[in-house]
């Protein structure tokens, strides 16, 4: 199981082709003597926070024209486009920069235009935080929380209504569709829990397939397409919300522990002026009346987030899964 996940990982991390030039470490970077942990060669973790820091050299810091921002893959990127406009006019205004809205297909196509230079800004979903990291100089900073501070989502194993499925132990000689290997809800957290609670292992115990995004697994499921799914409450709570699927047609067999949502961040070479306009931009934007209050129903305000402490338990649940962050 170890050997297979860690491949998925790395296939999933790197299936868009990296160019020799961006493999190799600049010579200062290669030369510099400081701590790394899980990160990639060329960052540098020199405060023990297990992100990369800035550069030391001024001149290897971004200060760019245009700001490009990303949100974790999702089965529309339009829809989310319209979602974020507010949001990235209202960046704009604070950065005194163009600020455009990049829709990815793919976790792996997030990391790489990050860790290739081509993306500033993204909202990172959760089980990808530490891979993101680690691989692409991904500084996370803020999350979406409620009026209260409250935050998170579960994981949820979910089947077709009329399954004949009640709880996670039937689901011995089914097959459960995960949605990618790098994804929280959709893969890390319900593998180690089946295995450690109910004694399924994953391609042993039950068969597996991945549906590539959580959208996919929950109209799957909601069509008889997939026998079961594990999937994030936060965004099949969006797509009921929304009309996108009909919640008669889905049970849910198990509810997990909450876990920190989508990180947002920035890359860890942006010019430190940018960044501290970009956080106040996060940290300042109304969110009454907005799209984005519209579609995140029970988000109010971003909150500040601290990689080291708010990721614990979702580096836990890759470390039960034998999970390794291997960026090459």
């Amino acid at each position: 199981m170890k050997s297979v996940i860690g491949a998925l990982c790395a296939a999933a991390v790197f299936a868009v082709a990296v160019s020799t030039a961006a493999l190799t470490p600049t010579p200062a970077l290669a030369a510099e003597d400081c701590h790394r942990g899980t990160l990639d060669q060329r960052y540098c973790d020199r405060n023990y926070d297990l992100v990369a820091d800035l550069p030391t050299d001024p001149a290897d810091w971004v200060n760019p024209d245009t700001i490009i921002f990303s949100y974790t893959p999702v089965e529309d990127p339009a829809v989310y486009a319209k979602v974020w406009d507010g949001f990235i006019q209202h960046m704009s205004e604070v950065t005194g920069k163009d600020v455009v809205f990049f829709p990815v297909q793919s976790y792996a196509a997030q990391y790489e235009a990050m860790r290739s230079g081509r993306l500033h800004i993204a909202g990172v979903n959760t089980g990808g935080n530490p891979v993101a990291v680690s691989c692409a100089g991904f500084v996370p900073f803020a999350m979406m929380a409620g009026a209260d501070g409250s935050f998170g989502y579960e994981m949820e194993i979910i089947v077709p209504a009329d399954s004949p499925l009640g709880a996670p132990a039937d689901l011995a000689g089914k097959t459960l569709a995960f949605t990618s290997p790098t994804s929280n809800s959709g893969f890390k957290a319900p593998s180690a829990i089946l295995k450690s609670n109910f004694g399924l292992v994953a391609d042993e115990d039950f068969e597996t397939t991945f549906s590539g995004k959580h959208d996919n697994s929950i109209l799957g499921v909601a069509n008889n397409d997939y026998e079961a799914a594990a999937v994030a409450n936060s965004v099949m709570k969006r797509m009921i919300a929304r009309g996108a699927v009909d919640p008669s047609q889905i049970k849910s067999i198990y509810k997990s522990q909450t876990f920190p949502t989508t990180g947002y961040g920035h890359a860890h070479n942006l010019h430190p002026e940018v960044v501290a306009n970009i956080k106040q931009a996060f940290f300042t934007f109304d969110w009454e009346g907005s799209d984005l209050q519209q579609e995140f129903k029970n988000e109010a305000r971003f909150i500040g987030i601290h990689h080291k402490s708010d990721w614990a338990v979702i580096r836990q649940i890759d470390a039960a899964n034998g999970v390794s962050y291997d960026c090459k």
